[in-house]
């Protein structure tokens, strides 16, 4: 058995959306530090999204553009079909939240978070499809929903369209995955916990109440994003279809209540 290439990405050619700050770029840096050939990362800003290729190395390449919008979105299938015959892992990263009062929350806080987050991951994998089918032609090429512990449990915050999204997410993901299994497309999600990034600020610097609600006692770190990636992306994630990776140091599925009720005897 190869074990070492269960986990190699050599040759591979991916796309990271929202791929230079946050989330989108611990995976960038994990799928080149795992052997991709190239790396293409998007992002609404060109100059930051330019310097982080750049710091990422020269496998590394920035293609600036809107992707909350159909006409952004074919813009970058057309980009990148310039550029490759086939694409092998697409990592559905860019996202956006609102948070405000139930009473107060505005339709364009609930559209632009429902587009990006939702909308996007779908029509994006769709006018990517024919380079994924190139890419899965001889192995299987991997689709990598970035979905959040917010669409698996209820969080204390007014997030109603980010909470809505990331749980239709998840279950967008199952029913792409049963489709695009047949063309040996394989579809899975990460749903990520406390990691830092612009939309975590938080988790950066984290206060004491916060680490003592994570069961693992820290919060995510690079390393831990990267290797789900990797694992997903790699030979090693072949056989997992459909499947939600939760990436939280326990939050949804091993935190415990401080107190139990008496049961009784």
């Amino acid at each position: 058995m190869d074990v070492a290439g269960l986990f190699s990405l050599s040759g591979r050619v991916a796309v990271v959306t929202g791929g230079y700050r946050g989330i989108g770029r611990m995976i960038a840096e994990g799928l080149l530090g795992a052997g991709c050939a190239r790396v293409y990362i998007t992002g609404r800003k060109a100059e930051p999204l330019e310097a982080a290729a750049a710091d990422l190395g020269e496998r590394c390449i920035a293609i600036p553009g809107d992707i909350s919008t159909m006409d952004g979105i074919a813009a970058l299938a057309e980009a990148l079909a310039a550029r490759e015959e086939r694409l092998d892992i697409l990592v559905n990263n860019a996202g956006a939240a609102w948070g405000a009062e139930f009473e107060r929350f505005p339709e364009n806080g609930w559209d632009r978070t429902i587009d990006l987050n939702l909308k996007t991951p779908f029509f994006l994998t769709q006018q990517l499809y024919p380079l994924l089918r190139a890419g899965g032609a001889e192995r299987p090429a991997k689709v990598i929903m970035i979905a959040s512990i917010d669409g698996q449990k209820v969080n204390p915050w007014e997030t109603y369209a980010y909470q809505a999204s990331k749980a239709g997410l998840i279950h967008l993901t199952r029913r792409m995955a049963a489709r695009l299994v047949k063309d040996n497309i394989v579809v899975n999600a990460i749903a990520p916990g406390f990691f830092p990034s612009q939309m975590n600020r938080v988790a950066g610097n984290p206060p004491e109440e916060l680490l003592a609600a994570v069961p693992a006692r820290r919060m995510g770190q690079a390393e831990d994003m990267a290797a789900a990636a990797i694992y997903l992306a790699a030979r090693g994630g072949d056989y997992v279809v459909g499947t939600t990776l939760t990436v939280d140091g326990g939050i949804v599925n091993a935190a415990m209540p401080e107190e139990f009720p008496d049961a009784g005897g």
